[in-house]
């Protein structure tokens, strides 16, 4: 079967733009596609963690005080976090392929910009830039797969995908850590540009251009406007909270304006004929949990990782390659179960799984707080497997939860809402996780009134400038301010990782009560349908 020249072949739902790609066509080199897509997406992810195994560098070299450490990671995932929407919705009606190839471009183009940058806040204003083209990437490639692929293909392929995502997010540091030792800090950045080379070519011949069929659709450039200024400034208040504290203006005018925003966002999307997020998806049970619950898997992980690569280099001196090997355990444990879990969701429900994966990342967290364990290496290699398990066992079913409650021609919207979450809950961690560690930090260093004014002053600003300012003092000053300030870490770190713990248990808990519970069975198709959910219309009004 062929198609006339410029003709758009269709499915009902999208329409795949070119004559060259036939429904054959698209059948047969499917996997190939699932193959460029997934490289597409480790670009994206491992970006959003490679940077934490560099921070002690980037310390050493720019002068980062501890709130740049945060907006360094924070500056990428806010931007990623407020764009995906607008860009999914792009995707859907000027064709997913075009909007990943631009954002591949962007991508690499303002990678090679970071790695040369020369203070903290160029490298700041990078990696934000860098975001945009992440937000173009990732919507695009879940849309993708949602229309190649049917039935319990399309549940395999996205496990997989779901699985390359967390795989890429858990192998940053490893990745960043072996550049790291061979090379200057910058290679953390430069690496991308040869696979986004890499991915664009598959892209070009692997990936079928396709849109939505409704051509009718519009963009929401206010709804977008709206959310960004919201995320921003609650998140910018949050992070500067250690800093200044909660009574600066300037943090309450951020918190009390972010809040304000989300107000009036929600109030324009619920009335907009147009809205960038249609939030009646929400009131699917199955849709409403499961988004949830990715955004504090998201949460912990960056907030967990962006405090234990730490200790890892600055408390227990590894070099940045070991580092980042002790954060391997984890893409393994996600590598492994990832593609099970869609085996397991068909044995006991999805809600079973979600709330199993939960209770092991809670254990975990707690078992982080406990310094024999994560000090020791062969206790902190079976923690960090074991929480690689659980968050496979509660990213991938949730994924295709989300994927599942949508209709297929908003696939890009619902894979936009889907990163959303990931990129929101992790810029929340960081943010949340972060300014809780830094408080502690700060109230436990002890008295440092013998010590010259700005080197207290260092100390107190983070660790890194403490180990830094102690090579210019007396050996015995040096000592008890490096032991001070490491115990301070640590006690900081506690108190992140167990607040994770709590906060995981919370979900598990929500889950339970609002996740829909009967057994999820396969369709005509294969694919994973919760029979509670099958009832619940969009209009019943239920949460």
């Amino acid at each position: 079967m062929t198609a006339p020249e410029n003709t758009q072949i269709g499915n009902g739902r999208t329409k795949y733009m070119s004559s060259r790609w036939t429904p054959e066509k698209i059948h047969q080199r499917r996997w190939f596609t699932l193959i460029a897509i997934c490289i597409a997406v480790t670009i994206t992810s491992i970006d959003n963690t490679i940077m934490n195994v560099g921070l002690p560098s980037i310390v050493r070299e720019v002068g980062a005080s501890q709130a740049q450490l945060q907006w360094l990671i924070d500056s990428y995932t806010i931007v990623f976090a407020c764009l995906l929407l607008t860009m999914g919705a792009i995707g859907d009606k000027w064709g997913r392929h075009r909007t990943m190839m631009i954002g591949l471009v962007i991508f690499g183009v303002f990678s090679a910009f970071a790695s040369q940058a020369d203070s903290a806040n160029s490298l700041i204003i990078c990696r934000g830039l860098m975001g945009i083209g992440g937000a173009l990437i990732l919507p695009a490639t879940l849309a993708i797969l949602s229309n190649t692929f049917e039935g319990k293909e399309r549940s395999k392929a996205i496990g997989i995908w779901a699985a390359v995502a967390g795989i890429g997010v858990a192998a940053g540091p490893l990745l960043g850590g072996f550049l790291l030792d061979h090379f200057w800090w910058g290679s953390i950045f430069l690496i991308n540009v040869p696979i986004c080379v890499i991915a664009v070519g598959m892209g070009w011949f692997l990936v079928p251009p396709s849109k939505s069929a409704d051509e009718g659709h519009r963009l929401d450039p206010i709804g977008a406007l709206l959310s960004i200024v919201a995320l921003v400034g609650l998140l910018y208040g949050i992070i500067e909270i250690p800093e200044k504290g909660w009574s600066s203006p300037e943090v309450l005018f951020a918190v009390i304006s972010g809040l304000a925003f989300l107000g009036v966002f929600t109030w324009w999307e619920l009335r907009s004929d147009h809205p960038m997020l249609d939030l009646n998806f929400f009131r699917n049970p199955r849709f409403s949990a499961a988004s949830m619950t990715i955004t504090i898997n998201y949460f912990v992980m960056f907030g967990s990782t962006f405090l234990i690569v730490q200790y890892f280099q600055f408390i227990l001196g590894y070099s940045p390659l070991k580092a980042g090997v002790m954060t391997a355990p984890v893409a393994i444990g996600l590598m492994v179960t990832s593609p099970q879990a869609h085996k397991y969701v068909v044995q006991w429900g999805t809600t079973k799984v979600v709330i199993l994966g939960l209770l092991i990342c809670s254990a975990v967290m707690f078992c982080y707080g406990i310094e024999t364990i994560i000090a020791s290496d062969v206790g902190g290699v079976v923690v960090r497997l074991i929480f690689g398990v659980g968050l496979a066992l509660t990213a991938t079913p949730a994924t295709e939860s989300i994927m599942g409650a949508l209709p297929r021609d908003r696939a890009g919207v619902g894979s936009a809402v889907n990163d959303t979450t990931r990129q929101i809950g992790g810029a929340l961690g960081v943010a949340v996780i972060g300014s809780l560690f830094a408080w502690r930090y700060q109230a436990s260093l002890s008295d440092l009134s013998g010590l010259p004014a700005d080197v207290a002053s260092a100390a107190q600003n983070s660790i890194g400038k403490a180990i830094q300012v102690a090579s210019t003092l007396p050996s015995d000053e040096a000592a008890s301010l490096l032991d001070n300030a490491k115990q301070a870490y640590v006690s900081g770190m506690r108190v992140g990782v167990w607040t994770c713990a709590l906060i995981l248990l919370g979900a598990a808990v929500l889950t339970a009560k609002f996740l829909p519970s009967a057994p999820a069975t396969p369709d005509d198709d294969g694919e994973l349908r919760d029979q509670e959910v099958e009832a619940v219309s969009l209009d019943d009004g239920i949460i």
